[in-house]
């Protein structure tokens, strides 16, 4: 396989010519033998062949696994290189006649039967008008449609140029045809530019395209067999030889000329080369009652342009040097001054459209954002290089980040956060009057101005924008071309066609997954990932169609059930279809069986509550413990233990039983789990030891050594086995490791096909996977699968293209690996000779015998030991326990005489605070009694002092008066008032010594008042440490009861009682 990948890719970078071949009676013409010479190796190419034809012998897939994902784009196309090289077709027989008797045509007659246009409806009177159709819509670009055709399937293949190998899967899908098959209408382009497109039969829809480039050989049935009127072709998928998958799609047409005019169609596609590129997929116009086989025009053409965006920081030299870019980020630094280059060159080979001028060049925080909502940058220059025959235009700008607006892309962010910005240019084309604008959306990490970054890469930002022009009437009578803007799409965004099983991922897996997660060593947590609720109106349309006519009849599924179950269920809708598809709507038994299970004892319990801990820890419903799911989950194992004894309960089912409690009550997801376990065959592999298990094992072994025979080798080469990876997977249908989104899809088609999916899905991971495995070691290998594996599928594109391949496999051979397991397992019992046997078994007992004698003794010599033991421990133990006694009633004692001393003290302390109480009341009654009484007379005295300077005063006042005119009684006063003076200060002077005397012993009372205050705080503080002093006392006799003074006390006391037992008997004696 891998080196027909490499023949492919090889094949749209030379010269090779691909053929497109008609029936041989050989079986082989010699271009085949010669591609596939180069194909298959020299040394081993006959081995190779034949293992690959015997590999995909069974690997048709019916009409019900239809076609791809989605076509990816080949690395040619995406360089816009012209498609000269592509698929040859060399010769076509005209005819029946003609193809019997030759099998080619030479290829200067195909060339010119080839370059006459199918335009013209004749096409060497080879394309004519097969009938009418009255609801065909043509597409953007020139085809020619087919309608009536019937889709038979497609399947894997190896080698897809080996003729042998199609016409095996054309005659057994040939067969199995029946009511599988759906009617088609064909679409086959006019040029090696379109696409090969798969509509419904009545025109209106499309359901599946293919490009011409990745179209590597057609082929016709042979006119003596059954398949003379079907057809071939072999396409591959892939971004590289190494990741490519061949599939080989099979048609039937209504007559065998229809065969040959739809070959011939590929082989004017194959040469043709358009004067005007036209686009890369095609669809359906509104035109109606075109012939079968005419092309149709319109004046639409796609450029495609490729740009690079670089952004650069100022360093300390002052010049700008590219900021590294790591995955899916841009690292620059805050507060340095940057310059934004972005670098545009057209790569289609249509006309070149000619760039006149940048009319801007603008940044913005953020992705999505309108127009308005960018910020332009000045200084804006465009300098324009000639690269051999294309020209390419370098625009720059100097940006400073430090300007308020651009905020967020200036402010470090965390550790393992990014932030969004957008890039715009808007640039003015030759012929188009407005400015068209290319919007780039990256991420980037901004650190502190100071970081160093150790490890530089300059990986610049690349993209490609498709712009589709209408042309326009040029009224002005130049000759230049005036264009109008249809659509401008960048390849992140661009919208490729629906397929039968949804869409695909536009890159390969091996990209990083841009999710917010950030990829470590540690494994995903189960549990891991949102899934989507969006859904498209349409989908839902045909969803309501399907599940109106199912409810009418529970018993038979839909035909157009399979496709939209593939393309998957619908998040509101999976709880409904899940119970649809198992079997158990409204199952009122096993929900009453339920309900009598849950309130038995399940003997797992202790088991079921560890294992529950750890299922979906990521998910909220899961995280908490003893939380409303945690609670949903153990019923649900619980009863299936009780429910099922044989099996009862082991590790892994309650993964499974999570992913059901996440979209139905518990009931119904009991109804799941039972139908899971016994219609689905799922408590097999539990079984007998897990023989059923081993079994499985066993197959998929054999498959990957036949599908994917390198991997197998270098498996075998580091001794890795099944088990190592494969057996959770079994175990829990996927649940235990991978993010939701993966494990809903897989239980959807599992529900749908059953068992066999496990095997294709294990299959696809490991196609998917293969060139990373193969360039890893043994732990290398482990730790891929146990980490790195289940992170890969985090987004839905690539969730989606895992499944898609995974329904594309072919496992058929399971049951011929069966009985190969079966008779292996037998081979291995009957092909010892009976003596031998016997004698191995004779060996084998004696040495359990022997083993078991040994065992004995051991037992008998432990069992002596441990009575010895036990003995021991039981003589030291009843010692203990005697001395424990002694001690307690010792201890009993000391308490009794401790807690007596305590009532003692108490009683002590409480007179001592009583007496000294009242001492101190009395003091300071006394105290109080003094200080009334010193301020009563202080009070009598003032009174009386009072009275006789009033009296005295008015006694004087009156003698003035009287004698004031008199000169002689004036002088006798005077004389006599001297004398009275002399008096009164005698007088004042003694009373002044008496208010002395009652000042000094007013000063003794307040003096001796604060004394007596003192005295009754230090009582009380004397009082507190008392009554602290006590405490502790009580708290040290608790805390040490055997104090030498307590034990003195107590011997004193005892010794004092017997004295006076002693002298009181002697007493009584005498």
């Amino acid at each position: 396989m891998a080196e027909d990948a490499e023949q492919s890719s090889s094949s749209l970078s030379t010269s090779e010519e691909f053929e497109i071949v008609g029936p041989s009676e050989s079986g082989l013409n010699k271009s085949e033998e010669k591609l596939n010479k180069k194909c298959l190796d020299e040394k081993n190419k006959t081995a190779e062949d034949e293992s690959a034809m015997a590999s995909n012998t069974n690997n048709p897939v019916t009409a019900e696994q239809k076609v791809p994902v989605k076509n990816i784009r080949s690395e040619k196309q995406l360089k816009g290189e012209p498609v000269m090289d592509h698929p040859l077709a060399l010769p076509i027989p005209t005819t029946t006649a003609q193809t019997s008797d030759s099998n080619t045509i030479s290829g200067s007659q195909e060339r010119n039967d080839a370059a006459k246009s199918p335009e013209s409806g004749t096409t060497g009177g080879k394309i004519v008008s097969l009938s009418q159709s009255s609801s065909l819509q043509f597409a953007e670009t020139d085809c020619s449609l087919f309608p009536h055709i019937t889709y038979l399937g497609c399947a894997v293949i190896n080698a897809p140029r080996s003729e042998i190998e199609i016409q095996r899967n054309m005659s057994i899908l040939n067969q199995q045809a029946s009511d599988q098959a759906i009617e088609i209408t064909l679409s086959v382009p006019s040029h090696s530019e379109g696409s090969v497109i798969l509509l419904d039969s009545d025109g209106s829809n499309e359901i599946a395209s293919f490009l011409i480039h990745c179209i590597l050989f057609c082929a016709r049935g042979r006119p003596e067999t059954p398949e003379r009127e079907c057809f071939a072709f072999a396409c591959s998928h892939g971004e590289t030889a190494e990741t490519s998958i061949f599939h080989c799609h099979i048609f039937k047409c209504d007559s065998p000329d229809t065969v040959v005019k739809l070959l011939q169609c590929f082989a004017a596609a194959f040469h043709r080369i358009p004067k005007f590129s036209q686009g890369r997929a095609s669809s359906i116009s509104s035109e109606k009652n075109i012939p079968v086989g005419y092309s149709v025009k319109n004046t639409q053409q796609v450029f495609v342009f490729e740009t690079i965006l670089d952004i650069k920081e100022e360093d300390l030299k002052g010049n700008f040097v590219s900021c590294p870019r790591e995955k899916d980020f841009f690292k620059f630094r805050c507060n340095l001054e940057k310059m934004l280059t972005v670098t545009i060159s057209q790569i289609s080979t249509n006309k070149e459209l000619k760039l006149l001028h940048c009319f801007g060049l603008l940044i913005s925080p953020g992705r999505n954002l309108a127009h308005s909502e960018m910020q332009a940058l000045e200084g804006v220059l465009m300098n324009k290089v000639l690269n051999g025959d294309k020209t390419v235009y370098h625009i720059s700008a100097n940006w400073n980040p430090a300007d308020p607006v651009f905020e967020v892309l200036n402010t470090p962010t965390t550790r393992d956060n990014q932030v969004y910005l957008s890039v715009a240019v808007d640039l003015v084309f030759a012929g188009i009057d407005e400015p068209t604008r290319f919007v780039m959306e990256t991420k980037a990490k901004i650190f502190n101005s100071n970081e160093r970054f150790w490890y530089f890469s300059k990986k610049a930002y690349h993209d490609q924008f498709y712009l589709r022009l209408k042309e326009l009437e040029n009224d002005s009578g130049d000759r230049s071309i005036l264009y109008e803007v249809v659509s401008l799409e960048n390849s992140a965004r661009k919208k490729f066609p629906s397929s039968l099983y949804g869409q695909g991922s536009d890159h390969s897996l091996a990209s990083h997954d841009q999710d917010t997660e950030s990829d470590n060593d540690e494994p995903l947590p189960s549990g891991t990932g949102e899934v989507s609720k969006e859904c498209s109106s349409f989908e839902l349309e045909g969803w309501a169609e399907v599940l109106q006519k199912w409810r009418l009849n529970l018993k038979q599924r839909p035909k157009q059930l399979a496709p939209l179950v593939r393309r998957g269920i619908p998040e509101a809708l999976r709880g409904e279809v899940w119970q649809l598809l198992a079997g158990c709507i409204d199952d009122r038994q096993i929900v009453d069986t339920y309900k009598n299970l849950i309130s038995k004892e399940s003997s797992c319990g202790s088991v079921i509550q560890r294992d529950i801990n750890r299922t979906f820890p990521a998910h909220d419903y899961f995280k908490t413990i003893g939380g409303i799911g945690q609670e949903s989950l153990y019923k649900i194992c619980k009863a299936y233990s009780v429910y099922d004894p044989e099996i009862g309960y082991c590790q892994g089912q309650s993964f499974l039983a999570a992913a059901l409690l996440l979209h139905i009550p518990e009931e119904q997801a009991f109804s799941i789990l039972v139908k899971i376990m016994f219609d689905y065959g799922l408590r097999n592999l539990f079984k007998n030891g897990f023989e059923e298990l081993h079994l499985c094992l066993y197959q998929l072994e054999k498959l990957i050594e036949e599908q994917i025979p390198e991997l197998h080798a270098h498996f075998t080469d580091l001794g890795i086995e099944m088990h190592m990876f494969a057996s959770q997977w079994f175990l829990t249908l996927f649940t235990s490791k991978f993010p939701l989104i993966v494990v809903f899809y897989i239980l959807d088609i599992f529900l749908l096909d059953g068992i066999d999916t496990l095997f294709q899905v294990a299959l696809a991971l490991l196609m998917l996977s293969r060139k990373d495995l193969l360039a890893l070691d043994f732990e290398g290998i482990l730790k891929y699968f146990r980490v790195t594996l289940p992170k890969k599928y985090r987004s839905e594109n690539n969730a989606r293209e895992l499944l898609s391949s995974a329904i594309n496999i072919k496992v058929k051979k399971l049951k011929k690996y069966a009985k190969d397991y079966s008779s292996l397992k037998e081979q291995r019992k009957y092909q010892e000779d009976p003596v031998s046997k016997l004698q191995k078994e004779n060996s084998r007992f004696q040495l359990s015998n022997l083993r078991l004698e040994h065992e004995n003794d051991d037992l008998a010599n432990e069992l002596i030991n441990v009575k010895t033991q036990l003995g021991s421990e039981l003589k030291s133990a009843l010692e203990k326990v005697e001395s424990y006694c002694k001690e307690m009633s010792t201890t009993k004692k000391s308490l009794t005489e401790l807690e007596d001393e305590k009532k003692r003290l108490e009683i002590e302390l409480k007179e001592l605070c009583r007496r000294e109480l009242q001492q101190a009341e009395s003091e300071i009654s006394r105290n109080n009694n003094i200080i009334s009484e010193y301020k009563q007379i202080c009070s009598q005295l003032n009174c009386r002092l009072e009275k006789e300077q009033k009296v005295f005063q008015d006694f004087v006042n009156s003698v003035k008066e009287e004698v004031e005119d008199c000169e002689r009684c004036s002088q006798k006063l005077f004389s006599s008032n001297n004398a009275v003076i002399k008096v009164n200060s005698n007088l004042t002077n003694g009373s002044n010594v008496d208010v002395v005397d009652n000042d000094r012993q007013v000063r003794e009372l307040e003096l001796e008042l604060a004394q007596t205050k003192l005295a009754l705080v230090e009582a009380e503080c004397k009082n507190q440490d008392l009554i602290h002093q006590l405490n502790n006392a009580i708290a040290e006799i608790q805390a040490s009861k055997n104090t030498w003074l307590h034990k003195t006390w107590s011997s004193l006391k005892d010794v004092t009682k017997k004295e006076g037992s002693s002298a009181a008997e002697a007493k009584d004696s005498t």
